[in-house]
């Protein structure tokens, strides 16, 4: 068994997994996994800069972290950052600072290597399942960019696009004061819609979706949206992960989350204090991924990312 540690820095959260990982058996043996959200990508839509105050919410997280792994006694790290690290002009103060805190380098990685890493945490455990058809498409809505992946055991395809929840909500539901309208207008919600169904046309160019007989979901946009599903009173990764959520819930919660109020979805527990302005836009695109591949239910997923860079530095 080797002892490593993942971290996974998106656009809305930065996350940490410390593993047991023994390659020859495929075992994982979890031992701390947390997450935090710090918003990073906030604003780069629009300035292609890390705000200076994301990269403090960041490090600050990272020196959290840095006590957790080395209170485990991890022998090798690897820090995975995705979309709004892609994207920022500055993010060189990004990589410096992360090496100053945890002494490894943060490696900027490509959609389709995001995706790959994507593909191998979420379905290891579901590649023997007999009451799931294969290929699988995996789908990881993240707060900048979504991942499609299509495969059996190996990636057949994959392709990242940029319509993230934060993205989605900063683009059209955000004014110029940096408030998001609550709730969206008809016109806002079509303008999402509209961004979303331009990347699935793309996507599809290049990844066969409708090909896939299993669509996976992964993410805090679908493990919340699970989490409504169920009915819970608490966020409980137990419950979701491998729970199978229903086209028709999904839309009914999509149609809720779009017409509530910033009030009204903080008072749900399931709904994390960082998440209350974009689960919408999150959902929504969960939404129209179903609708566009005819998909009857979602297998929900609390493996995804970490998983995968877990297992690449095993």
């Amino acid at each position: 068994m080797t002892r490593v540690a993942a971290v996974d820095c998106g656009t809305n959260s930065i996350r940490l997994l410390v593993a047991d990982a023994d390659p020859t058996t495929g075992e994982l043996v979890e031992l701390d996994r947390r997450m935090t959200i710090v918003r990073l990508g906030q604003g780069v839509d629009r300035t292609g800069r890390l705000a200076p105050e994301a990269l403090e919410r960041t490090f600050a997280a990272c020196r959290e972290y840095a006590e957790v792994i080395k209170a485990h006694g991890a022998e090798k790290i690897r820090f995975v950052a995705t979309s709004a690290s892609r994207d920022a002009e500055n993010r060189d103060d990004f990589v410096r600072g992360v090496m100053d805190i945890l002494g490894v380098e943060p490696e900027v990685i490509t959609g389709d290597r995001e995706a790959e890493f994507s593909f191998t945490g979420a379905t290891k455990e579901l590649t023997g399942r007999a009451d799931l058809d294969r290929p699988f498409l995996v789908v990881d809505i993240g707060g900048g960019s979504t991942e499609f992946v299509v495969g059996e055991d190996t990636v057949v395809a994959a392709r990242s696009v940029d319509i993230g929840c934060v993205r989605m909500t900063e683009r059209h539901l955000m004014g110029e004061d940096g408030q998001v309208t609550d709730p969206p207008t008809p016109a806002q919600i079509e303008a999402i819609r509209e961004d979303i169904v331009e990347a699935l046309d793309l996507v599809t160019q290049t990844v066969p979706l409708t090909a896939a007989r299993t669509l996976v979901g992964l993410a805090g946009s679908v493990t919340t949206v699970a989490a409504l599903a169920l009915g819970l009173t608490e966020y409980d990764s137990v419950a979701i992960h491998h729970s199978r959520i229903s086209y028709e819930r999904v839309a009914e919660l999509t149609d809720w989350l779009m017409t509530s109020t910033h009030d009204q979805r903080s008072l749900n527990p399931v709904i994390h204090p960082g998440r209350v302005d974009v689960i919408a836009s999150g959902a929504l695109v969960l939404r129209l991924i179903m609708e566009w591949i005819g998909a009857k239910e979602v297998v929900v997923s609390e493996h995804d990312i970490l998983d995968g860079i877990a297992w690449s530095i095993a």
